[in-house]
């Protein structure tokens, strides 16, 4: 074990902390290859097996008893462990900047965050609960196939009942999908949305964004509410040998499909727009311009 001194507030600590873990290292090596080779969309990390999701398996709008039974469980135990992640300091959330953006939704809304870390849609989901919106909208989450179908454990039925709207590879099974998130956001509720379509670990530049969020935004008339979330390294280090970071949430003002423009334009201009919000946030941050490495 490595020796460090830190110093938290105004006290001077010695405090063991672990080696860096190799699976870190070895995923952090996989982003540089991969920001290097400009491809953005790819995980970093191995995914679970995708297996195919059948229309039978889901019910994306939870319209059964035994659907919604599921979903009032799951709900209970992401709320106790969201809070004892947040008690246990294995997720700091330092500050949370435009929440009036975020209370002042009267539509549905897609809410579009970066994505770097499997719990950052714990932090969506506490901004929701912590909202205004609470026990009156509800908030979905667009996850990939794999994730749905074959994720093992609490976390594996947490995907699978927390309002989650998995992708498929199944054409009627999209089908529904699409339709679930008209009726979603039709009726005025919120789906989050992940655009870079890919999780990064700990990595702090937005990257390209994918234009399903946005066609989802344009054909149903609603905003787009961009998210970001900024990282710092605590005093305290996970059992990976890496600082646990410290997050501040930016919630941006929303963006609106513009009239008299074409669809494909429409969507163009509020991807843009979005990519936009997200690099200025990140450079007055940070205090650096967003740049790649890519060849």
């Amino acid at each position: 074990m490595a020796v460090t001194k830190r110093k938290k507030g105004s006290e001077q600590a010695l405090k063991e902390v672990p080696e860096k873990a190799p699976d870190r290292l070895a995923v952090l090596a996989r982003i540089e290859e991969l920001e290097r080779q400009g491809r953005f969309d790819v995980d970093a990390e191995e995914d679970p097996p995708t297996l195919p999701l059948e229309p039978e398996q889901i019910d994306y709008l939870r319209l059964k008893p035994s659907s919604r039974a599921k979903v009032k469980l799951s709900y209970a135990l992401a709320g106790k462990f969201l809070d004892g992640l947040i008690r246990d300091g294995k997720l700091i959330l330092k500050e949370i900047k435009g929440m009036e953006y975020l209370n002042e939704l009267e539509s549905g809304a897609i809410l579009t965050c970066n994505h770097f870390n499997p719990f950052d849609c714990f932090t969506v989901e506490h901004l929701f609960r912590t909202s205004r919106h609470q026990g009156k909208k509800q908030l979905f989450k667009v996850i990939r196939e794999g994730n749905y179908t074959n994720f093992p454990g609490f976390y594996g039925f947490l995907f699978r009942n927390c309002n989650t709207l998995p992708l498929s590879q199944n054409k009627k099974t999209m089908y529904n999908f699409l339709r679930a998130v008209d009726t979603i956001l039709q009726r005025g509720d919120f789906i989050l949305i992940y655009p870079e379509q890919s999780l990064w670990w700990n990595y702090r530049k937005p990257k390209p964004l994918k234009n399903g969020a946005y066609k989802f935004a344009v054909k149903n008339h609603v905003p787009v509410l961009p998210i970001f979330i900024t990282m710092e390294d605590s005093d305290e280090y996970g059992p990976d040998g890496f600082p646990i970071q410290e997050y501040t949430v930016f919630i941006d003002k929303p963006i609106y499909p513009q009239g008299g423009l074409s669809e494909r334009e429409q969507v163009s201009a509020m991807r843009q727009e979005n990519y936009k919000v997200w690099s200025r946030i990140y450079e007055e941050f940070y205090g650096k311009p967003v740049e790649y490495t890519t060849e």
